[in-house]
């Protein structure tokens, strides 16, 4: 292995995935964009793209084996990064304008609409990173770009000792929701590191450097 770890953008359809991958290679990471199989399964660290609508993300990864991918990782304990939309399909479900529709189910609850006078949330804002956060590592009070009107609200899954509860990262917009996860090999942000100047390519930096 080369002495920068290996990273595919995974490639199903998705946008802004070309600035994902300018952002890891700033941060340290030999990264391509890619929807092969083989090369998503082995690579260091799998990065999950989203732009757009929980149904659209959800079907075209859906057209692409995503699903089965991202699992197959998961269990053998090999890192998934999900981004913006790329972080809700991870939840069970997504309700959008009234549809609800069933997510991967990698983590329990649902994504719904922000709370919140005006929507989208769109710009920069400050963030409350959970202990133990990994990602967030000498980047605690610094600000990144949202583009959302969905988020998850609350967090579902209990956590059984001896195994290490996750770091949640909180941001309020209107109401309080979901800036990020860290959850075993499993982590995700709302928001778009790559968008987020020096301290987003800081945030891939933490995440490639536990790779």
């Amino acid at each position: 292995m080369s002495e920068r770890p290996k990273v595919v953008v995974y490639d199903y359809g998705s946008g802004n995935v070309h600035s994902a991958v300018k952002a890891l290679i700033a941060a340290g990471a030999d990264a391509e964009l890619s929807n092969d199989r083989t090369a998503a399964m082995e690579a260091d660290g799998l990065l999950v793209p989203g732009v757009g609508a929980f149904a659209a993300v959800r079907e075209a990864l859906a057209a692409h084996r995503g699903e089965e991918i991202i699992g197959r990782r998961l269990a053998g304990g090999r890192k998934v990064l999900g981004i913006c939309v790329g972080m809700q399909i991870l939840f069970e479900h997504g309700v959008e304008r009234g549809v609800n529709v069933e997510g991967l189910g990698e983590w329990p609850g649902t994504v719904t609409e922000l709370d919140a006078p005006v929507l989208p949330h769109i710009g920069w804002n400050t963030v409350e990173p959970g202990e133990g956060s990994v990602l967030f590592r000498g980047i605690e009070n610094e600000r990144f770009y949202f583009v959302h009107s969905y988020a998850a609200q609350h967090w579902e899954l209990d956590v059984i000792p001896p195994f290490p509860g996750p770091a949640l990262t909180w941001t309020t917009y209107g109401s309080p929701f979901l800036a990020a996860v860290e959850n075993g090999p499993l982590s995700a942000t709302q928001f778009h590191p790559e968008k987020s100047g020096d301290a987003g390519i800081q945030l891939l930096r933490n995440w490639i450097g536990s790779l």
